[in-house]
């Protein structure tokens, strides 16, 4: 570690892992609600679980992203952050904001619109803490150096932070409503996280391969312009049965299929790199996360997303558990394993520790990938099922759902193993031997870790 103020990332980090294990052990509570219905059906109803589930996916998946733009901007503009208060006071008003949401859903008070259900306060808190953060990070690049890494990371971020406006609009007419829901949800993951996946992966790449700078950099200008080019107009896979004009059956259908371009971009790019390096890192778990993140995303968004993306087949499949197999998947690939990369490589440094539990951290990886793996095909096999069934054949719902007991059986049994693999992956991460840390000498003088 270069820069002091980047031990700011490392508060974000805890916290983000903190409800990595709240959103994965929600995830398990809710798979077997699929196994039993009433189970805590009184107590805690399955769609509140479910919110607790999805809000603190979204929530740990930002901090992570928060967190890594502390940790690597300075190091990008060869500067200290702007602001380390400000950072912890944005750091404060998402926790609380995330506390108050989670007390809120636990009484029954939300807004329920799927994955936007926050209290009308926590979404203005969510906003100031975006802003609070647009205004420290920017302040530090203008000031600094100006990379390829840094302004792609800032593109993404001001976009995500701007789209959340739409947060805020609720019209009454349903049709405009999932629009708006859509141009929140869809421009997130599809378009504006791609770019921070894309600038946190280059970023994770050039320190552990060694790979010229210039390279990376070209890379990531065409991942990035396709990421664009795909993913804004490839919104309209979600507008085909929405109300909007018929146009969008054939601009989402075509736009959509090209959506795969960017992952398999991003897979190729860290093989690339990898391939080229000349660097022996002793970090060898944050390769592994980096890797696996691009490989499982190209996989989860990539195939799986384009799967049931044509509207002809989208007709049948959409809302089945083919739609949950490409949304576990590709969340995980694309954010969760790219987060737990980036913690894999910064948290040593942060705490003056050579890489520790490498095997731990990797075992962890394994057990989470796949499970996750599993419980996609799992999904798969189920949505394929389920869509015959319900709607070429006309079954009812219940009846379905009766059928598909065996595999939310099987779903159960991966979730558990994720589960595992993600309480191991904190354990290795936090705990570490004391024959690990790093003795104080002259080498370490500024933090750095052996072999960085």
């Amino acid at each position: 570690m270069k820069y002091q103020s980047q031990k700011v990332a490392q508060a974000y980090f805890i916290c983000a892992m903190a409800l990595f294990a709240i959103q994965v052990l929600g995830g398990l509570l809710a798979g077997w609600v699929y196994v039993s219905p009433n189970f805590l059906s009184e107590l805690l109803p399955f769609n509140i679980i479910r919110m607790l589930h999805t809000n603190a996916l979204i929530v740990w998946l930002l901090l992570g992203f928060f967190g890594a733009a502390y940790f690597l901007i300075p190091e990008e503009s060869e500067r200290e952050i702007y602001s380390v208060k400000l950072a912890y006071l944005q750091l404060a008003i998402l926790m609380i904001g995330t506390l108050g949401a989670v007390g809120s859903y636990l009484v029954g008070i939300h807004g329920g619109r799927e994955f936007l259900e926050q209290p009308l306060w926590v979404k203005f808190g969510i906003l100031v803490a975006a802003l609070i953060f647009l205004f420290n990070v920017s302040m530090t690049v203008l000031a600094g150096k100006k990379t390829a890494i840094t302004n792609v990371l800032l593109m993404g971020l001001w976009l995500l932070s701007l789209l959340w406006i739409f947060a805020f609009i609720n019209p009454e007419n349903l049709s405009l409503d999932k629009m708006y829901w859509w141009f929140v949800v869809h421009l997130w993951v599809e378009a504006t996280w791609e770019l921070v996946m894309a600038a946190i992966l280059a970023f994770l790449l050039l320190k552990l391969t060694g790979v010229d700078r210039e390279v990376v950099e070209k890379w990531l200008y065409v991942i990035v312009a396709t990421a664009l080019f795909s993913g804004i107009l490839g919104t309209g896979h979600h507008f085909y049965w929405i109300g909007l004009p018929g146009y969008w059956q054939w601009v989402g259908s075509i736009f959509s299929t090209f959506e795969v371009i960017p992952f398999f971009l991003m897979m190729s790019f860290a093989f690339v790199m990898v391939w080229k390096g000349r660097k022996n890192h002793p970090n060898k778990a944050a390769l592994l996360w980096s890797l696996g993140s691009s490989t499982v995303a190209f996989f989860g968004a990539g195939v799986w997303g384009f799967l049931h993306t044509l509207h002809g087949v989208n007709f049948y499949s959409h809302g089945t558990q083919i739609t949950a197999a490409h949304g576990h998947l590709s969340f995980y690939g694309a954010y969760v394993a790219l987060n737990l990369a980036i913690f894999t490589y910064a948290m040593p440094m942060l705490r003056g520790r050579a890489p520790y539990n490498q095997v731990l951290n990797m075992a962890s990886f394994w057990l989470m990938t796949g499970g996750m793996a599993f419980m996609t095909f799992v999904l798969t096999f189920a949505g394929t099922i389920q869509t015959h069934m319900q709607r070429v054949i006309g079954d009812y719902y219940m009846d379905v759902q009766d059928s598909l007991s065996i595999f939310y059986l099987m779903r159960f049994g991966a979730g558990a193993a994720v589960v595992i693999g993600a309480l191991l992956f904190i354990y290795a991460l936090l705990v570490v031997r004391r024959d690990e840390v790093i003795a104080p000498g002259p080498a370490h003088k500024t933090g750095t870790v052996a072999g960085e």
